[in-house]
Formats: structure tokens, C-alpha cells, sequence
């Protein structure tokens, strides 16, 4: 008794194991960029994942699936047949659909969606449409002159807080305050950091390298800290990419 319960458990797991599906590879558009965040999922299923960052993928299932589908928003769907029941390092190109650029507007509140009622949008689309043909990924190796300036104000400056102990000793200060062209409000800087630099690239090789020319900064004594926590709060952001975190 105990040798056919033992014969039926090990053919149970043997059918499970044989009946695995298991996916793994890469996806890239058409100039050869991985594709980040990309659908991966056997067709009829809810079973699924999406590709990294480096656009890579690993999918498995207990069960056999013939197809699997690979689709990102803006680009045409692939169905992959499933030949095997195990399928490593697969390659995907998938290629961008003809009405992408019209499928997906992005706009913040409750903006008009329209092109001709939001120049913004108007202007992204003309981004969209020459995104292949400008910026710096066109370049092999590129160089260019980077200037940053950082400024932090105390907004609104009025009589209450000049009076407050907070600038007891140091109402000096509140010589230099200034007002805003825009807003029509007074600021008064209290932290300015300008950087100079250069800057070296190569998209073969996918790296990049900052020169430091110079930098200036007043507004505190121990301002380094203060410096290396401001460049944490701002990240830059290229406006051809396809993912912005």
C-alpha cells in the first residue's frame, strides 16, 4: 500500500515538473534600447510579468501555454508561439505602432486634452514625432558644456517674521530682500549654488562622464552636505526617453 502511494505522489510530481512552462530573454525597440516595463504574458492567462529596467524577463507557469504575448502601450503586440515547454534567452523587437503618438495625452488638473486648446501638447507631440531624429542619442560619442544653478528663497517676507526670534541678531539680512516679477511676492535668497562642467558621453558604450569646472556657493557655513542633499532632491530628466521614473 505504502509503495503505490508512494508510485502515484512520485508520478504526480513527475506530470507537474513535465508540465511547466518556462520563459525567459530580452526586449528591445527598433534601435536596439531595452524596453523597461514591458507586458509579458501567456495568452489566455492571467499569469504575467513585466521586463526590468535592462528590458529583461522571466516568466514561469505550473501549467503549458502555447503563445506568449509581448506588448507595451505605443507599440505593435508580438504572439510567440511556444514550441517548447522551456524557452530561454528569447530576443523581441517590438516596433512602434503608426497612431502611437496620437493614443496617450498626458496633462495635470482638469486641462483641455485638445492640441489646439494646449500648446503643450501641441509642443510634445512635435518632441514625439522627431524623438528618433534629435538629442544626444543620435550622437555616437558627444560633449557639451553643462551650467547648473541652484537657488533656495524665503518666501513671503513680511513684518511678523522679520520681528521673530528666529532672526534676533540678523534683521541685516532683510536689507536684501527682493520681489518677484512674477507673483509680485518678496523672497530673499538664502542659499545659491552655481556649477560649471563638462560633460563626456558614449551611447555605444552607454557611459557617461562629468568634468567639474568650477563651483561656487554662499548661503551657509557646512554648505557641502547641503549640496550633495540638494542634488539628491533634483534628478535630470531627458525629455526622448521612453520611461521617467
Amino acid at each position: 500500500m505504502k509503495f503505490k502511494l508512494l508510485a502515484i505522489f512520485l508520478f504526480s510530481s513527475i506530470n507537474f515538473l513535465f508540465a511547466q512552462t518556462k520563459v525567459s530573454g530580452h526586449v528591445f525597440d527598433e534601435n536596439n534600447e531595452p524596453v523597461a516595463y514591458a507586458n509579458i504574458i501567456f495568452k489566455n492567462s492571467s499569469e504575467g510579468t513585466i521586463t526590468d529596467e535592462n528590458g529583461t524577463f522571466y516568466l514561469e507557469s505550473s501549467e503549458t501555454w502555447n503563445t506568449l504575448i509581448v506588448s507595451f502601450v505605443g507599440y505593435e503586440t508580438i504572439e510567440y508561439p511556444l514550441d517548447k515547454k522551456v524557452n530561454y534567452n528569447l530576443k523581441f523587437v517590438i516596433k512602434e505602432a503608426a497612431s502611437a503618438l496620437n493614443e496617450v495625452v498626458i496633462v495635470a488638473g482638469k486641462q483641455s486634452k485638445k492640441a489646439e486648446e494646449n500648446p503643450a501638447i501641441a509642443i510634445m507631440q512635435k518632441i514625439w514625432e522627431h524623438k528618433r531624429k534629435n538629442g544626444l542619442r543620435q550622437f555616437n560619442q558627444y560633449a557639451y558644456d553643462r551650467y547648473e544653478k541652484v537657488e533656495f528663497d524665503l518666501n513671503t517676507i513680511d513684518s511678523a517674521l522679520i520681528q521673530s526670534n528666529l532672526f534676533k541678531g540678523m534683521e541685516f539680512i532683510f536689507k536684501h530682500v527682493d520681489t518677484s516679477n512674477v507673483t509680485g511676492k518678496t523672497y530673499l535668497p538664502i542659499f545659491v549654488n552655481e556649477e560649471v562642467a563638462k560633460v563626456y558621453g558614449d551611447n555605444i558604450l552607454k557611459k557617461e562622464k562629468v568634468e567639474l569646472k568650477g563651483n561656487k556657493n554662499s548661503g551657509f557655513s557646512n554648505n557641502q552636505s547641503i549640496i550633495d542633499f540638494i542634488k539628491d532632491l533634483y534628478s535630470e530628466y531627458d525629455v526622448y526617453d521612453n520611461y521617467l521614473k
